[in-house]
């Protein structure tokens, strides 16, 4: 991962650059452009994975809209920060409209696929800012120890194993499925 030194840009600069011709991702984090490598095969299959099963029972229920390949939304204003998870879910209460820009309001679920160039200490500031932003539910699934981490504000992470089941708790009520059906 690296960042861009120089002046500080806000999420509407941000917005107006092309992407990376290299193809790897950008996020921008109090004013500064952070990039990261693109993702390898594992993580691709386990965001499908995880968007194929919330997206369909979202759609199926009427709860609202799931969003993929890194949507920004802004968790962070002067200097501006715009996040993206992997995989994120607005209710209609939240999201009754979807904005052509960045997402202002931040989403009811995210979820962010573990890739061998994460690190977790960035990793935890990501959830951090996710849970002070407003974020109701996050997990973090990490394909490698087929494990899914859910944070909640105000409550100790839960791990949970490939065997156990991953529900949606009040955030997406009824939507449950085994940890190993996300992964590879």
């Amino acid at each position: 991962m690296t960042a861009t030194t120089g002046k500080l840009i806000t999420a509407e600069e941000f917005a107006r650059m092309p992407d990376p011709p290299d193809g790897s991702r950008q996020e921008l984090v109090r004013g500064r452009i952070e990039t990261m490598p693109p993702p390898g095969g594992r993580h691709g299959f386990c965001c499908s994975r995880v968007d194929r099963r919330v997206g369909g029972f979202v759609e199926q229920h009427g709860l609202g809209s799931v969003f993929a390949n890194d949507t920004g939304f802004i968790t962070g204003q002067g200097p501006d920060t715009v996040r993206g998870a992997d995989v994120s879910f607005w209710s209609k209460e939240r999201l009754p409209e979807i904005p052509e820009g960045y997402v202002e309001v931040p989403p009811d679920l995210a979820v962010e696929v573990l890739s061998s160039s994460d690190r977790f200490a960035r990793l935890l500031l990501k959830v951090n800012e996710y849970l002070t932003r407003g974020v109701r539910l996050i997990w973090i699934v990490d394909p490698e120890d087929r494990s899914v981490t859910v944070y909640r504000p105000n409550q100790q992470p839960a791990i949970l194993l490939e065997n156990d089941t991953l529900t949606g708790e009040d955030v997406l009520p009824g939507f449950s499925c085994r940890v190993a059906d996300l992964m590879p």
